[in-house]
């Protein structure tokens, strides 16, 4: 009973559920039905409850049909007006479109005309976005035609970055974009091009910008000699160019920047070197890398090619020695490179710095400085030398108006000093030697006052006796003291003519120039005077000759010594002034000579004396005895000789000191050779036997020789000082034939000794040959008392003289 209750409250709930649910959530309550076994009383219980729901149904319904069918009725009524309504409605649309047949045509007409003015519209503004595009790219390409390659790049980045963006997507700009890279390729490579076809011009035409760099610097210095208070022109001009090019350029900002325009240049300017070349393919190279982002590249490449064209620039040719075009060529080379680099370091902003160019240079100087080292050290020629040293200064004046320093230019020229004196002592070595070689060592005879003035002008000649004395006249001295005079004035012109433009004091001046002359004199000179005084088949006439030259040459040397100090400004007798030698040259060149007079007068008497045929074992001559023929020969040549000192032309006060001097020591020594000769053929050692007659026979000679000399053959001797030449030879023989030996031994070391200057060694010696002469010719004299005591004395003093010889070396 109670699970029927349960049941039927559970039917009824899930009837509630199902009227008061949303049928899309009827499935689970649907199957809580049929999970129980009482779905057929389910069933039922919802018939009833249907039933029941129609019942209510039916009941409202009933309520409220009367209202529906007054409604219906009311309804009907209404059809009839909607239909008249209709009839009417349908004959007003009619009406309506017919009318509005036109206003649609109109508003068709209209549409068409705003969808065409929309159309034109947009046309309008994508034409206003491509023409500017197409505008730009056909002067892209007249540029590009032009070859104006900086504002085509210019044109480009602007079509590249502004015009295309805005004119949408069209094939011609795609073409257009494609394009643009392959442009800026083009224009690079042209730049480049360009850029390397100037880069070989100014290498082939380096020689004329230089050549045109040096000639303005010419005349600059030209400039400066005459008015020293102008400025200078080179600098100015620097200025003035810069100052036109950037002006240009702040004008001109559309054009291609950094192209000379050299059309606008004063007339009466000289044209400056830069002047010669067109530089716009480098500023134009330098835009167009800066512009595409590779001024890096483009600093490096043409830094690298101008570095290979400067190792090509500084190669100098291998013959450049052999003129003076060879060096010209190569100086004009080398600064038209700089001139080249020094514009473009003042005109473009860091393509080349001052550190780069200042690198340059310095490779540049160590490689110029040792090729001019080389090079001129073949040079033999001083003329040479001299106008490669104005062509170095003229070169560094060229490039230190530039701002390059060039101080180590001049000490290399201070170095070559050196070698251009060298060079000069050769020539003046040559020059000396022809003058030498074709003087006749004569005085030189002057006929009339103008030959005279000629003279001494040549030659600073003071004598005023000479100038007293009527024409015709002598000279004392021969040619060559006039020629070497003006040469050794020359040399001095030459050292000073290297000088100049050395940026060198006075003082130095002063110094080189004498220590060149003291080079000269003391070297080159005074070789050439001992070649002249030593070289075969020179008279003793020529060799005196030379001796009065040397002296007024030796007398000149302070007038030389005036000469380099007006040519130099500086006074002679400044502090650490250098002196000249010539005193001492010309004092060595003298005593030479002498010694040569002395020398070939002896080698004179020497050939005589080869002609002396002494009988060394004849017996005991007359009373009528006489000299020797060589020996007459011989004093009658020396009678000769000694009469040119004694004639010889000039002043008297050069009568009474040089020659008279030089004869009296030549005489002399003559006549000590003479007495030393004779004394040597006693004593020589194959000349092992001599008689009292051959000695008697020298005794006649000795006196021969005593007259000579006590007849005074030349002037000056007091008393009879040139016969104390013999006293050793006549002491020696007097001892002999007079045989005074008691007297000799006995007062030997004596002063008061008759015998004096017989040396016992000297008397051994010739009494043994006489002793031997003695043995051999008297085979038969030990038969004879006399000729035994004979033999027994000269052996007792033999033995007397050894025992002397052994007491005096004890």
């Amino acid at each position: 009973m109670m699970a029927s209750v349960e049941t039927a409250a559970e039917h009824e709930r899930i009837l509630r559920e199902i009227e008061s649910t949303d049928t899309n959530c009827i499935g689970p309550t649907l199957r809580s039905v049929y999970d129980g076994h009482e779905h057929g009383l389910f069933m039922d219980k919802l018939d009833a409850r249907i039933r029941n729901h129609d019942r209510e149904i039916e009941k409202m319904c009933n309520h409220h049909f009367q209202g529906f069918v007054d409604s219906i009725t009311e309804l009907l009524k209404v059809r009839g007006e909607a239909q008249k309504l209709k009839s009417q409605v349908i004959d007003t649309n009619r009406h309506l479109q017919d009318d509005g047949k036109d206003l649609i045509g109109s508003m068709e007409e209209l549409q068409q005309c705003r969808v065409q003015q929309r159309n034109i519209a947009s046309t309008i503004d994508k034409l206003t976005h491509c023409l500017p595009v197409l505008e730009m790219y056909s002067r892209l390409q007249e540029q590009m035609k032009a070859k104006r390659y900086y504002p085509a790049l210019r044109t480009l980045e602007q079509l590249e970055r502004t015009c295309l963006p805005k004119a949408g997507q069209y094939r011609f700009c795609s073409i257009m974009s494609e394009n643009i890279p392959k442009l800026r390729t083009q224009i690079r490579d042209t730049a480049m091009t360009q850029l390397r076809d100037f880069l070989e011009s100014i290498r082939k035409h380096s020689d004329k910008i230089g050549e045109t760099a040096i000639k303005q610097a010419q005349l600059q210095r030209s400039l400066d000699n005459s008015v020293s208070a102008q400025p200078r022109p080179l600098i100015g001009r620097r200025s003035r160019k810069e100052a036109r090019i950037g002006g240009r350029r702040s004008a001109a900002s559309g054009q291609d920047p950094g192209i000379l325009d050299v059309e606008d240049e004063e007339e009466d300017e000289v044209p400056g070197a830069p002047d010669l070349v067109d530089f716009s393919p480098v500023y134009r190279c330098l835009h167009i890398y800066t512009v595409l982002g590779l001024r890096d590249v483009f600093e490096n490449y043409y830094r690298k090619q101008r570095r290979k064209q400067a190792r090509l620039v500084l190669q100098p040719h291998s013959n450049m020695h052999e003129t003076l075009e060879g060096y010209r060529r190569y100086f004009n080379q080398i600064v038209g490179f700089f001139v080249v680099e020094d514009h473009v370091l003042h005109t473009t902003q860091g393509l080349v710095n001052r550190a780069y160019v200042e690198e340059l240079w310095e490779l540049a100087l160590s490689k110029i400085i040792a090729a001019l080292r080389t090079h001129s050290s073949y040079c033999d020629n001083p003329d040479l030398v001299l106008d490669l040293k104005n062509l170095i200064v003229l070169f560094a004046d060229t490039l230190q108006g530039y701002g390059f320093p060039v101080s180590q230019l001049f000490d290399m020229l201070l170095e070559m000093r050196e070698q251009y004196g060298e060079i000069l002592l050769k020539r003046w070595n040559i020059t000396f030697r022809q003058v030498l070689d074709q003087d006749n060592y004569s005085p030189i005879p002057v006929s009339t006052e103008q030959e005279y003035r000629h003279y001494t002008s040549q030659f600073p000649l003071q004598d005023p006796e000479l100038e007293k004395l009527p024409f015709p006249k002598k000279l004392p001295f021969s040619e060559f003291v006039p020629k070497v005079y003006c040469q050794l004035k020359e040399f001095i012109y030459a050292c000073l003519k290297y000088s100049e433009d050395l940026h060198l004091s006075s003082t130095e001046v002063d110094d080189m120039i004498r220590k060149s002359t003291n080079l000269l004199l003391t070297r080159t000179l005074s070789h050439c005077l001992q070649y002249a005084i030593k070289k075969k088949n020179v008279g003793l006439a020529e060799l005196v000759q030379v001796i009065i030259n040397t002296t007024h040459l030796e007398q000149s040397c302070h007038y030389l010594e005036e000469f380099i100090s007006n040519i130099t400004n500086v006074p002679p007798h400044t502090v650490n002034a250098t002196k000249l030698y010539g005193t001492s040259t010309f004092k060595d060149a003298r005593h030479s000579a002498e010694a040569e007079i002395y020398t070939s007068l002896n080698a004179k008497i020497d050939q005589f004396l080869q002609l002396a045929d002494y009988d060394w074992l004849v017996s005991a001559q007359g009373d009528n005895a006489e000299a020797s023929d060589y020996l007459i020969d011989l004093i009658a040549f020396l009678r000769s000789t000694f009469s040119v000192f004694t004639n010889l032309p000039g002043t008297p006060v050069e009568h009474a000191t040089l020659p008279g001097k030089v004869a009296q020591t030549a005489c002399m020594s003559a006549c000590k050779h003479i007495s030393t000769s004779l004394m040597q053929l006693l004593l020589d050692p194959e000349v092992r036997q001599i008689s009292m007659g051959a000695l008697h026979q020298l005794y006649i000679d000795i006196k021969e020789c005593e007259g000579f000399a006590r007849a005074g053959p030349v002037a000056g001797f007091q008393g009879d000082t040139l016969l104390l030449a013999f006293s050793d030879l006549r002491q020696l023989l007097d001892l002999f034939l007079q045989w005074d030996w008691s007297t000799y031994l006995a007062d030997y070391g004596k002063p008061t000794c008759k015998y004096l200057r017989v040396n016992p060694h000297t008397a051994l010696a010739l009494l043994e040959k006489m002793r031997e002469s003695n043995r051999k010719n008297n085979m038969f004299a030990q038969f004879r008392k006399t000729d035994r005591d004979r033999q027994k004395l000269m052996d007792t003093i033999i033995k007397q003289l050894r025992n002397l010889i052994a007491q005096h070396h004890a």
